[in-house]
């Protein structure tokens, strides 16, 4: 039984709460919020205690683990601060995506939870899907063959303006951890992007990108497409094979090479996915599984390694704009 604390108790702080407070093998302890009201107000609704204070919490409560889901600026500002502080009391930690909106802030939290022998976990909650998961399958035993494009996309209506690189740094994460969960490292970014009408930041982007194994990639995102769509899209294709995952978690179909007969999963009408909220479900059930079994800190799926990995790569996009380059990551 793992013994969890929440920090922050904004919309998604609270889908943490409670997901954790319904979890047979997780016991939701408190939830913690500098906002004194917010903070109230998850503890009333999950009945726990609040504190306003990271440090107060992690003196007062006995825990095993705690959920980062903070945000400010590009919704990663706030990351860094109550992760160091979990992984210097020995804890384990999920963290929200991005790790943080600083390459520095980041490799800190990464490098901490190596030194402290802790378990660190991102929100890349798109790769827990059973779509995503048996796609990584296909790719695991060799149905795709050697790879030769990854190809992505993925859009919501996102109005909020808090620097220019939102969209990029706030949004991609999920993409460009899709990106490398199927094709391993990418060593080379060039991206283009436009301000949409009405927008003063980079509301609208288009990557290229080169992975290490010598395949390319293209990714394509927005935050001016209404929800009304699908918001994502993600396709792999090799010398033995193509798989497309449709809109995150309702359909992967898989295409073999010479071969008119096909291979779907469609997420079922009784019993399946409903909505994007059991993302969140899955991916941190998942965690506190690995947690439960002992899993090694360097063997976390989704880890805060990989979020790293991914931010590094958002990080070389932005120069890519700045210098009109490609930028090696």
């Amino acid at each position: 039984m793992q013994r969890v604390a929440v920090i922050g108790q904004g919309n998604i702080g609270r889908k943490h709460a409670g997901i954790y407070k319904n979890l047979g093998n997780a016991e939701l302890l408190a939830v913690c919020d500098w906002d004194k009201q917010r903070a109230d107000a998850g503890a009333a609704e999950f009945g726990v205690p609040a504190f306003y204070d990271v440090a107060e919490m992690l003196s007062k409560v006995e825990l095993d683990m705690v959920s980062v889901a903070t945000g400010g600026i590009e919704y990663g500002s706030e990351h860094h601060l109550p992760t160091i502080q979990a992984l210097d009391a020995g804890l384990h930690v999920l963290c929200e995506k991005p790790i943080s909106n600083e390459i520095a802030q980041a490799e800190e939290m990464v490098a901490k939870a190596k030194a402290k022998k802790c378990c660190f976990a991102l929100n890349l909650n798109h790769r827990f899907t059973p779509a995503a998961v048996l796609a990584k399958k296909w790719v695991d035993d060799g149905r795709i063959g050697d790879q030769l494009f990854i190809n992505v996309s993925m859009w919501i209506m996102n109005p909020n303006e808090s620097s220019p690189w939102f969209q990029i740094k706030a949004l991609h994460p999920h993409t460009v951890d899709m990106m490398r969960y199927y094709g391993g490292d990418i060593e080379e970014v060039h991206c283009f992007a436009m301000k949409a009408p009405g927008r003063d930041i980079w509301s609208t982007a288009q990557f290229n990108m080169r992975f290490k194994s010598g395949a390319v990639g293209h990714l394509c995102g927005s935050y001016d497409i209404e929800r009304g769509h699908p918001m994502e899209r993600c396709e792999v294709a090799g010398t033995k094979g193509r798989f497309v995952i449709d809109d995150i978690f309702q359909e992967a179909t898989l295409y073999p090479a010479g071969n008119m007969e096909k291979t779907v999963l469609s997420n079922p009408v009784f019993g399946g996915m409903r909505d994007f909220d059991d993302t969140f479900i899955n991916r941190i059930s998942s965690f506190v599984q690995e947690l439960e079994d002992g899993v090694k800190p360097e063997d976390i799926d989704g880890s805060g390694a990989d979020g790293l990995a991914a931010q590094k790569v958002l990080q070389a996009a932005v120069e890519s704009i700045q210098t009109g380059s490609v930028i090696k990551v």
